[in-house]
């Protein structure tokens, strides 16, 4: 019988004899179709020409790919800014977008001058700020993970653990600062341990939870091959946990930064809360709007680069 094939240069169709080899008697090579030993080149030439497509990727194509990742946010600004300039323009006592660059320009002339201990430039109160955010997210991270690991592998313990965690979560972080100040007798630490306690929560539950999605037949595996609790951990479960951890410490450190603000308005010293508070007695409306603006890049700066550590990180796990 005979059948027809495709040439993989030229898209002709060429018969071919599907009818088995004659083998001698003493050879130990069986039978097989022609048909699959002419197949096998036409699939390497396709997947060589498809590789190939990729590399030449047009100008014009990746200049409209650049609009569409940075047309709308600019949009967005200037439309912002303009509303900003219609409302008071006409004067009032918000400063305009022109009063507060002029004010930024010079603020930001010397950002690390110090004139005594309540009297710094904005780079070293955001740099205090930041330095105690470090300080109470990563001990949060020290506890919160790999609580979520257990309470992930221990039905028991989660369900012994959740009302607890049900009732705290909600509290708001700054009930937990009289409580600090009142243990630690500072303010520094107690805006620390502030941090750490409004931290915690999404990191415990959202690894938690990833570690209760890992398919059970990963797990039965290792049953099979008698694996230790260690090599479960490390080697299956972190993983595949590893997604829903980057999404809890990305939620975390967005809490933390938030919360810093009010605390270091509650407690004083040096911080970024503190100096908003400090220029608002001082009636400089436009540095408080120029706080706004750096809180807001320092919180998006802070949560794009876990957005690309996770990315990095994911990638390389898989």
């Amino acid at each position: 019988m005979s059948a027809t094939t495709m040439s993989g240069d030229f898209g002709l169709e060429q018969p071919v004899d599907r009818a088995p080899k004659e083998v001698p008697l003493g050879d130990s090579i069986t039978s097989q179709p022609v048909a699959e030993v002419v197949a096998e080149p036409a699939k390497e030439k396709k997947m060589e020409k498809t590789a190939a497509l990729p590399s030449g990727v047009p100008f014009g194509e990746k200049f409209n790919t650049f609009l569409r990742a940075v047309l709308p946010p600019t949009l967005g600004m200037l439309i912002l800014i303009g509303i900003w300039y219609v409302a008071t323009h006409k004067g009032g006592s918000i400063p305009g977008p022109v009063q507060t660059w002029d004010a930024a320009v010079t603020l930001f002339a010397d950002p690390f001058y110090r004139n005594g201990p309540n009297d710094q430039g904005i780079g070293w109160n955001i740099l205090s700020s930041l330095q105690r955010v470090g300080i109470g997210f990563g001990f949060a991270a020290l506890v919160g993970i790999p609580l979520g690991f257990i309470l992930g592998r221990s039905a028991f313990l989660s369900a012994m653990i959740n009302p607890i965690i049900s009732l705290l979560r909600p509290v708001s972080p700054l009930a937990w600062l009289p409580i600090g100040l009142l243990v630690f007798k500072k303010a520094d630490p107690a805006a620390t341990y502030t941090i750490f306690i409004c931290s915690i929560w999404p990191m415990i539950m959202n690894t938690a939870q990833g570690v209760q999605r890992v398919p059970q037949d990963y797990l039965n595996v290792a049953r099979v091959l008698a694996l230790s609790e260690w090599k479960v951990v490390t080697k299956i479960l972190f993983p595949a946990v590893l997604p829903y951890m980057l999404t809890g410490i990305r939620l975390s450190i967005g809490t933390a930064w938030l919360v810093i603000v009010a605390a270091e308005m509650l407690t004083g010293g040096v911080g970024i809360g503190f100096w908003v508070w400090d220029e608002w007695n001082n009636l400089k409306v436009e540095h408080i709007i120029i706080a706004i603006f750096v809180i807001g890049i320092v919180g998006l700066i802070l949560e794009q680069s876990l957005i690309l550590l996770a990315k990095k990180l994911t990638k390389e796990s898989s």
